[in-house]
């Protein structure tokens, strides 16, 4: 999709995949749909569909093509383990991470369960590999933490949380086997708040777990009003790659 991302966190977003499905409490207010469905029926762009869900075969050697190392964000209008994606295409798009492997990727999901069974089955081939980060959104308790249990038991390397929007007080659970958490607040109309006091408890928890900590925004209807900074800081810690 983009070489250059406005995302905090990546460097750069490859979408061979187009639209999704919602799924749990962090979907409500989509960006992706939001920005998608602008452009339903107009012919000739990249989302003349809208977000139905569409393979984009032509997209897949787009990382072979970017010659210095990047992070890229995987399916950021997407999810690579929604239902309606063949098994056979998610191993396609994950061999061509395998053969670009001058690139970090950060594949993120709310299927948590589809992923880790194919980790352990069909993509068993990437799951170890220190250049591919696996991760799952964590919204809430009741939808996003049984994805942590599950990514916890998936035989990745480095694994990830994406805890945007978040929406509530999280509570007392696991960082074991995690390698990074990213939290942010929901941006746009319709934007849920973000109590402080939430994500204040989440930083300590990685610093008490030695988890990098990165914070993405306030969020709220203008995001770029409320800016980014926690407690005086900014929070823009990273994961270390894991050595080959």
């Amino acid at each position: 999709m983009s070489e250059n991302s406005k995302i905090e966190w990546t460097d750069a977003t490859w979408n061979p995949i187009r639209g999704c499905t919602k799924v749990s409490a962090g979907c409500t207010h989509c960006y992706a749909e939001t920005f998608a469905e602008r452009f339903r029926g107009v012919p000739g762009h990249p989302f003349e569909q809208g977000f139905d869900l569409r393979l984009v075969p032509e997209k897949l050697d787009e990382p072979l093509k970017w010659r210095t190392p990047k992070m890229i964000f995987v399916n950021s209008m997407s999810d690579l383990f929604q239902e309606g994606v063949p098994d056979d295409y998610i191993l396609s798009v994950v061999a061509k991470m395998t053969q670009a492997n001058w690139h970090t990727y950060q594949v993120l999901t709310k299927r948590s369960e589809r992923m880790a069974d194919l980790l352990r089955t069909k993509l068993k081939f990437a799951a170890k590999q220190s250049h591919i980060w696996w991760g799952v959104s964590v919204e809430n308790r009741h939808q996003g933490l049984p994805r942590v249990v599950c990514l916890r038991n998936a035989p990745a390397r480095i694994r990830f949380l994406s805890v945007e929007p978040l929406l509530e007080d999280l509570g007392s659970f696991s960082l074991k086997g995690i390698s990074w958490v990213i939290v942010g607040g929901e941006s746009g109309p319709g934007a849920r708040p973000m109590d402080p006091e939430w994500v204040r408890l989440l930083r300590d928890r990685c610093r008490a777990s030695g988890v990098p900590f990165f914070f993405k925004q306030w969020g709220g209807v203008r995001k770029s009003s409320t800016g980014r900074v926690l407690d005086g800081l900014t929070h823009d810690e990273f994961p270390a790659r894991a050595s080959a």
